[in-house]
């Protein structure tokens, strides 16, 4: 069973090196790796050809899901390993994704998680990657959804549902999300293995942070949400993520009322350590991972992390209601026009 890894590539020149270097560690004999160059403008088109990888180039920049595409339709494997630029493979993964697709026929897509060990400094890049990590490491087996970061998927079963939607992503977003809920309703099978794992070596920085996981996560999936009907009790929309977030804005709201009366100060107290509770599990991986330090700094990013994350699907979910009642009373009215006309004409 012949495996290609794909990994799309956009002004990555610091970066790819590292991957590329990963993935030769622990290539089988039969695995193909295949670097499509999305554009790039700073010389990222040259390392893979320098490193004796094949290489793919986009003429212009089209975003991670046509680059993905463009690599899906050059490939020769049986199976698709899609493997972003700024992520290196542990040694042991190319082989366990050949084991899980020979051992289970009925498998369509599997996907891993960041490791515990991010390579990039400094609070919030910890942070960030630490989170993925936990997330991904504590989400069900069965999976609702696809990760293209470190994900393989069939090749017969990819081009069946059409690959990645480039059109409806041009940029990086949840293009791999998407998939996997095409996945999911076609009936196929979505494996959460969280054994195979990848060092994720981005550098985040507060604006990042947010500008991210705003208008390239939370909007976008809350809309996907809200057209297919689809919550998933999962990852990052377990019902306790959903309940702390309510928790987070009591405890907001409560601290701001708090100079009118006392009492308030106890409601966002007790807010807080709900909150606490509900995430205890969270809060003591990263205890254990860097400290109290590092787990004190985190649950301020933490806690707005929610904020931000409800207060998008709170926004989506009001532009999406008003839409289709604007939608209805449209129809309403020109249902009204067509009868008066036909009426007239009588």
């Amino acid at each position: 069973m012949a495996i290609s890894i794909i990994v799309p590539a956009y002004n990555n020149a610091e970066d790819l090196p590292k991957c590329i270097q990963g993935i030769k560690t622990s290539a089988l004999p039969d695995t193909e790796t295949i670097v499509i160059d999305d554009g790039s403008t700073d010389g990222t088109a040259q390392i893979p050809e320098l490193m004796g990888i094949r290489t793919l180039t986009l003429p212009i920049n089209s975003g991670p899901a046509a680059a993905r595409n463009h690599g899906a339709r050059h490939a020769e494997g049986d199976i698709l390993f899609f493997v972003d630029a700024d992520v290196v493979l542990a040694p042991e993964a190319i082989i366990r994704v050949r084991q899980l697709f020979e051992a289970e026929p009925d498998l369509a897509a599997v996907f891993g998680s960041y490791d515990a060990a991010p390579a990039a400094p400094g609070v919030i890049s910890q942070y960030r990657n630490l989170l993925h990590h936990f997330v991904h490491q504590n989400g069900n087996p069965e999976a609702a959804t696809f990760w293209a970061g470190c994900g393989a998927i069939r090749r017969s079963v990819f081009e069946k549902i059409g690959g990645f939607d480039e059109k409806r992503f041009p940029r990086s977003s949840i293009e791999d999300i998407e998939l996997g809920y095409r996945l999911r309703q076609a009936g196929y099978r979505i494996l959460l293995d969280k054994s195979i794992q990848g060092k994720h070596l981005k550098r985040w920085n507060f604006w990042s942070l947010i500008q991210t996981d705003i208008t390239r996560r939370a909007i976008p999936w809350s809309r996907l949400i809200l057209e297919t009907k689809n919550l998933p009790n999962d990852l990052n929309l377990k019902l306790g993520q959903r309940i702390s977030f309510f928790l987070a804005l009591i405890a907001c709201a409560s601290l701001g009322f708090a100079f009118l009366r006392p009492v308030f100060m106890g409601i966002s107290v007790t807010a807080l350590l709900g909150l606490a509770v509900l995430n205890r599990k969270f809060y003591t991986f990263f205890f254990r991972q860097r400290g109290i330090l590092f787990a004190a700094a985190c649950i301020p990013l933490h806690l707005l992390y929610y904020l931000y994350s409800g207060f998008s699907y709170a926004y989506v979910w009001a532009q999406f209601h008003i839409k289709r009642v604007a939608t209805v009373r449209t129809i309403s009215v020109l249902k009204t026009v067509a009868e008066s006309l036909k009426t007239e004409r009588r």
